[in-house]
């Protein structure tokens, strides 16, 4: 974002946060300009391309017992409590989440759904549940005495792509993209549309 506004002064870019499936229509519809999702699961007319990557880590309570544990087995993790964000609101994030824990043969114990990752961090501190988050959440988060660790033999990372219509781009939606392309590493985010407009114009939200 400090590139654009460093390179393209004059464009406005107004984020929103919003459901997938929202976001997906506001794309159809031209409400939004590109959107940032964890979903690659966006039907037809919906170009999709990975714009960064977050390892996946458990996020534990100090003083738990998986600490002994430099890397968590999945099999040892699913006997606690998980809490995790609500499902539609943070559609992307769940898909990949389930894809991790459908891969032992053991049923989780969802404790809570939440609507916000802040909230997901401060139940871990607080000693009820553990979670699987992105690395870049246990490194800014605000609640203390949160621990994140990596999964045993997984390599799991939490990727979120870059959406925007199948059509051709205006050259601000262009240099847009190119920029996304070039990032390597990059906070996560819940699904969240961006829309680089004139500034004379008014973005709907």
């Amino acid at each position: 974002m400090a590139l654009c506004r460093q390179e393209d002064p004059e464009i406005a870019i107004h984020f929103s946060e919003v459901p997938l499936a929202q976001q997906i229509r506001g794309l159809h519809d031209d409400l939004y300009d590109v959107g940032f999702a964890q979903s690659n699961h966006t039907g037809d007319g919906i170009l999709v391309e990975p714009a960064w990557s977050d390892p996946l880590r458990v996020a534990i309570p100090a003083r738990h017992p998986l600490l002994a544990h430099a890397r968590i087995p999945l099999n040892k993790l699913l006997r606690y409590p998980l809490v995790t964000c609500d499902a539609h609101l943070f559609e992307g994030y769940h898909q990949q989440i389930e894809r991790v824990l459908r891969s032992v043969h053991a049923e989780p114990l969802i404790a809570e759904r939440v609507s916000s990752f802040d909230l997901v961090m401060a139940i871990v501190s607080a000693g009820f549940a553990l979670a699987l988050v992105g690395a870049s959440h246990i490194g800014g988060t605000r609640a203390p005495d949160v621990v994140g660790r990596p999964i045993a033999n997984h390599d799991a990372v939490l990727t979120t792509y870059v959406l925007r219509r199948d059509a051709d781009p205006t050259n601000v939606v262009s240099r847009f993209i190119e920029r996304v392309a070039a990032l390597e590493t990059d906070p996560v985010t819940p699904p969240m549309t961006a829309s680089p407009h004139d500034t004379d114009k008014e973005t709907s939200l």
